[in-house]
């Protein structure tokens, strides 16, 4: 069984702390290991539902802003098969870049060896300014 960490960066130096999922296969396709993280996050949401949704893939500047002030409505619950899809959508177009241990993994349906401590970073690009 192995004890896989989630760490998500920025390229701008932002790093929210790590939180740990136990798998019990050894051998996993990147896909699938994105899949399981979402799966959780998406859940202990859904449980909670207070506060913004701090996934993998969050609602844009321009959604948030047609969306308009949230706090007085319910919080809605969140699909996770929606969220798989825009998750597999952004690492499609470089939205991030998944690192297995120290080792880049570039493609959704590479596997991926897991041991007992695995860290799993997700590096979300940032843009660049008047680029």
């Amino acid at each position: 069984m192995a004890k896989v960490s989630f760490v998500d960066e920025t390229t701008a130096g932002a790093r929210v702390p790590a939180w740990a999922l136990e798998i019990f296969e050894e051998r996993l396709t990147l896909r699938e290991l994105v899949r399981r993280r979402i799966f959780q996050e998406v859940a202990e949401y859904n449980a909670s539902s207070s506060g913004p949704f701090r996934g993998l893939v969050q609602p844009t500047t321009a959604e948030r802003a047609l969306n308009g002030d949230r706090s007085t409505v319910p919080p809605r619950r969140v699909d996770p098969e929606r969220q798989v899809a825009l998750a597999e959508a952004a690492f499609a177009r470089n939205g991030f870049v998944v690192l297995v241990g120290d080792r880049q993994v570039d493609d959704l349906d590479q596997v991926v060896e897991l041991g007992r401590d695995t860290e799993v970073t997700f590096l979300k690009l940032v843009p660049l300014v008047g680029g």
